[in-house]
């Protein structure tokens, strides 16, 4: 068993390769959506890093291994990127702490928990408070000023400021076609959601860095990205006014290619052995389908990743069965 000191050293190369990786995201979001999202990303890794710190004191744990191990900072930033920008800044601090408490220390911290931190805490922002968390902005709109006024509550947004998104609207459509909501919604954009479909290629962009390093391995990527398409291929109707959605669109809306190469891949809470890996992202990229079509939220990644979570037991027993019988 290698020492203690290299495992550490290990975690915070592969943290830091993380964060990196996360930047073309980060960048073309402010892009789309301007200071809101590196206010965000502010408050949470503020958050995180604080209520870390609390926490490692509570248990009576030296600060610096844990604080500087980058664990939180990621969790932070993910989170961060997974939230409406703009958000009350009420929000993104309970988001952050919810995760660091009960996503992470109260499992015993680092390398315990059984689900994924980020999703956790943004899962219960959206259940508790799915008002704030369905106002996207329709663009960049205000300077750093105007975002901190609006993000602390001093300000009044500017009317038709936010809007519904593409995966929102396909789900509340009745009467129009495809072409009609492509062409007639302005949240939709060539394939996904406007916009949208360039922050997910963003990430695509840095999932493959991550991959190209070795990070993790390709089985819970792929895995979530073929299910999501082969699912959506066959429940697509073309552009009927009962479709929904073609496999194009579904990996080019929501946060498809966040989950896929930064939540999927989170390795303490998912799945260990290749087999399992992968059996973990086909379920997560059904259940976001599911949950998208016929369930009452939007983007289902979230609910998708914590649900398949609590599989992973039974996911790595199978995988072993697997291999006796093989081997056999």
């Amino acid at each position: 068993m290698p020492p203690l000191e290299s495992v550490d050293d290990r975690l915070r190369q592969a943290m830091k390769l993380v964060l990196l990786a996360t930047l073309p995201g980060t960048l073309m979001m402010f892009w789309l959506y301007g200071w809101g999202v590196l206010i965000n990303l502010s408050l949470a890794g503020i958050a995180a890093l604080t209520v870390e710190a609390a926490m490692l004191q509570l248990r009576k744990r030296p600060l610096k291994p844990s604080l500087s191990d980058g664990s939180a900072l990621v969790s932070a930033t993910l989170l961060a990127l997974a939230l409406p920008p703009y958000c009350p800044w009420w929000l993104t601090l309970t988001a952050a702490a919810f995760a660091m408490v009960f996503g992470k220390h109260l499992y015993g911290g680092v390398g315990s928990n059984p689900f994924n931190p980020a999703m956790l805490g943004f899962a219960l922002v959206l259940v508790t408070f799915p008002q704030q968390m369905t106002h996207w902005p329709s663009s960049q709109g205000m300077d750093l000023l105007s975002g901190l006024q609006q993000v602390f509550g001093f300000g009044q947004a500017p009317d038709a400021w936010v809007r519904a998104t593409a995966l929102d609207s396909l789900r509340i459509n009745k009467s129009l076609t495809m072409d009609e909501l492509f062409s007639a919604n302005p949240a939709f954009g060539h394939f996904g959601g406007r916009g949208v479909e360039w922050l997910n290629l963003a990430f695509l962009a840095g999932g493959a860095f991550l991959l190209q390093r070795r990070v993790f391995s390709w089985h819970a990527p792929v895995g979530m990205l073929a299910s999501l398409f082969v699912i959506s291929l066959l429940c697509w109707n073309g552009s009927g006014s009962d479709s929904h959605g073609s496999p194009l669109f579904h990996l080019l809306s929501g946060a498809t290619m966040l989950g896929a190469f930064f939540i999927v891949t989170e390795p303490v809470s998912g799945a260990k052995s290749p087999v399992a890996r992968l059996l973990f992202g086909v379920g997560v990229g059904l259940l976001t389908y599911v949950i998208r079509t016929w369930g009452g939220y939007p983007d289902g990644v979230a609910f998708a990743v914590l649900l398949m979570n609590l599989c992973v037991p039974a996911l790595e027993r199978f995988a072993v069965a697997r291999q006796e019988q093989t081997a056999s």
